[in-house]
């Protein structure tokens, strides 16, 4: 069973705001064994995560660190009308991240960190490791973005039918504190005709550790094209892309994905 979650404080955005967060895996005090940090997608949490985290922490050898970002899970909720700008990832990698590091006393310098993200989490992960490319020993991005596609905006837009939106409202309560609040400001950003020219790709350069990047044949919010561009940019990237499986493989192949992400951290 996954320990409590806790809260850790930073100063962001003109406030000072909690931030949910999560240790895990047998091997946590031990500062030699490798530190996967867990980015979770657009509409996700700490919570959200559920088994999959410990599962791969157990399996790699490896300890684990989950923190929900600013308005999601249990952290401060988002302001009322809160708007995203079209940097919202740019910000998170950039400023959330390395100060929920800090706050925690985790020295990405002395012991560069492996990230793991999901979705809109990968899209983080990809761009702290082009930002601070020296703290980080290597990547794991489950179905990431990289630039904007028509298939993921309209499965986007199809959430905000009335039925389909209170379904998802429900489910979203049990894991967020405010979760209308995290839906608007998420569907807001993604579905802003400015956001259609958004991509990374100028930044993946920078790059310089190993990747794994997976994706599932059936992702309905995503091609791809999205990994196989990571591919043809960042030398060394191992694709994975997993049959019987949608735009969560840590849910829908989960057994596959842990020995995957193992070998990978363990350079087999």
């Amino acid at each position: 069973m996954n320990p409590a979650a806790e809260q850790l404080q930073i100063d962001w955005d003109g406030q000072r705001i909690a931030l949910e967060y999560q240790w895990l895996g047998a091997s946590t005090v031990d500062a030699t064994r490798p530190l996967m940090v867990f980015l979770h997608e657009g509409l996700g949490s700490v919570a959200m995560w559920k088994d999959f985290p410990l599962q791969l922490c157990e399996a790699a050898q490896c300890r684990g660190l989950m923190i929900s970002r600013p308005g999601y899970g249990q952290s401060t909720p988002l302001a009322a009308g809160t708007r995203w700008g079209l940097d919202f990832m740019e910000r998170q990698a950039a400023e959330v991240l390395p100060a929920a590091l800090a706050a925690l006393g985790v020295d990405a310098q002395a012991q560069p960190l492996w990230l793991l993200g999901h979705s809109d989490g990968a899209s983080i992960a990809l761009l702290y490791a082009s930002a601070f490319p020296a703290q980080v020993a290597g990547l794991v991005v489950l179905a990431p973005h990289w630039f904007v596609e028509d298939q993921t905006v309209a499965s986007i837009a199809a959430l905000q039918a009335p039925e389909v939106r209170s379904a998802l409202l429900a489910r979203l309560a049990r894991y967020h504190r405010a979760p209308e609040l995290v839906f608007d400001a998420w569907s807001h950003i993604w579905l802003d005709g400015a956001f259609r020219g958004w991509t990374i790709a100028d930044r993946m350069p920078g790059i310089g550790c190993p990747v794994l990047a997976v994706q599932g044949l059936d992702d309905e919010y995503g091609s791809l094209e999205q990994i196989r561009s990571i591919a043809r940019t960042v030398p060394g990237t191992r694709l994975l892309e997993l049959a019987a499986c949608g735009h969560s493989p840590h849910r829908d192949q989960p057994q596959a994905l842990v020995a995957a992400i193992s070998s990978f951290l363990n350079h087999k």
